[in-house]
């Protein structure tokens, strides 16, 4: 199936939404022609918790974007995060019963859907199904066993699944303003497209998207994922500790921590004599501001050590931590990660892009264009393939019902 000409994510996060809009060539390349970032309303730490309001937020950044460009947006690739959001490893195996014993596309099939066989609740959806390594006949390391012979197909997967009432409230939102969806991604894989390296993911590394309302967690072994989790804390509690601590307006903390907030601070500067001021007025104590965004930024980093699936991180991750996210923007994250996981530490910047990018070249946009590149390397697939959570059935049904409300 031919590539199209030009792709669109929506990052609905929980301070922002970002609406991109990319032309991508036959090799792949993705030109940003149109970007529209709003507000965010309506979301709680990933999670619609008013449909109207994120809906019509949405439908601004999504107007902002085509405003820019020429395109008009029919579909769209949309970022996933939440605390609902849960995963596992697990193996699935069969049998090569063809006379010739020639491993076949057929075959990667039936392994992968035998090992998604796993009990799930029925308020729970597959989101992906991502292999890991196959091996035949106990040869390990395959990374593509088509053409191969053997008895015995296994593979190793990595399995993410949500909640079904999360991601139906956050499809209704896109659906209510006419867009359909191209493809529904757990947004620390996308943010891992934009700021990860290949050799980074084979030798082994950790991706903490520290984000408005949770931090999103996937770590990298041999190439493929490992371990994903999603954590509760991010930056919206660093400017809520600010705002009680210091006794000021959310919005006035959140100017504060942007403009003056350290987490490795030098107090022998200006500042001791100097503290900071907001635009309306507001004063605080430049070294009080700082502990308490080092205090919550310590908490953050050690919440990712506890969520690692080995105590023997330095030798599962030697690749180190790569910090993205718009919070990770914070002066001195760096020097205060190296301290804290005895590891690399650097922050990622979104690449492998061109256009209308100046804006873009920033840690809080790695999701958008993560997700431009995740469907340019996955587009001319099956849509709502490769272990996507939505079923035959209710795809049918969503077809009914935008029949029913926007035709």
């Amino acid at each position: 199936m031919k590539k199209r000409s030009n792709l669109t994510s929506i990052d609905v996060g929980t301070t922002k939404i970002c609406t991109t809009i990319a032309e991508v060539n036959d090799s792949g390349d993705v030109y940003v022609v149109g970007v529209g970032v709003t507000p965010s309303n309506g979301m709680h730490k990933g999670l619609v918790v008013n449909i109207n309001e994120a809906r019509e937020a949405i439908r601004t950044s999504v107007k902002k974007a085509e405003q820019a460009c020429s395109y008009k947006v029919e579909s769209a690739y949309l970022g996933v995060t939440g605390r609902h959001v849960s995963s596992m490893n697990n193996k699935g195996v069969v049998a090569i019963t063809r006379n010739d014993r020639l491993v076949r596309p057929e075959d990667l099939k039936r392994v992968l859907s035998s090992a998604q066989s796993v009990g799930m609740p029925d308020d729970r959806r597959l989101l992906h199904v991502i292999p890991r390594g196959y091996s035949v006949d106990g040869q390990v390391g395959v990374k593509n066993p088509v053409g191969m012979y053997g008895f015995r197909l296994d593979v190793e997967t990595h399995i993410i699944t949500a909640a079904a009432t999360s991601i139906q409230n956050l499809v209704k939102c896109i659906r209510g303003i006419g867009i359909d969806i191209d493809d529904l991604v757990l947004e620390p894989l996308a943010s891992s497209e934009a700021v990860l390296t290949a050799d980074e993911k084979q030798v082994g590394v950790i991706i903490a998207d520290i984000g408005g309302g949770t931090t999103d967690i996937c770590v990298f072994k041999d190439g493929s994922i490992y371990h994903s989790a999603i954590l509760p804390v991010a930056g919206y509690q660093l400017t809520r500790d600010v705002a009680i601590g210091l006794g000021l307006p959310f919005d006035v903390a959140e100017e504060m921590k942007k403009r003056y907030g350290s987490v490795m601070p030098v107090y022998d500067t200006k500042m001791e004599t100097s503290n900071p001021v907001s635009e309306d007025g507001h004063g605080v104590s430049y070294q009080d501001l700082c502990d308490i965004i080092r205090a919550r930024v310590e908490e953050i980093l050690r919440l990712i050590l506890l969520e690692l699936p080995s105590s023997d991180y330095e030798s599962l991750v030697p690749a180190g931590l790569v910090l993205t996210g718009g919070s990770s923007n914070l002066s001195g994250i760096e020097t205060l990660g190296r301290e804290i996981m005895r590891l690399p530490v650097r922050v990622g910047v979104p690449t492998h892009i061109s256009g209308i990018t100046d804006s873009l070249r920033d840690p809080a946009y790695a999701t958008s264009v993560g997700l431009l590149l995740w469907g340019a390397r996955n587009e001319g697939k099956s849509k709502w393939g490769g272990g996507n959570w939505f079923s035959n059935r209710f795809r049918q049904m969503a077809v009914r019902i935008k029949k029913m409300f926007f035709l």
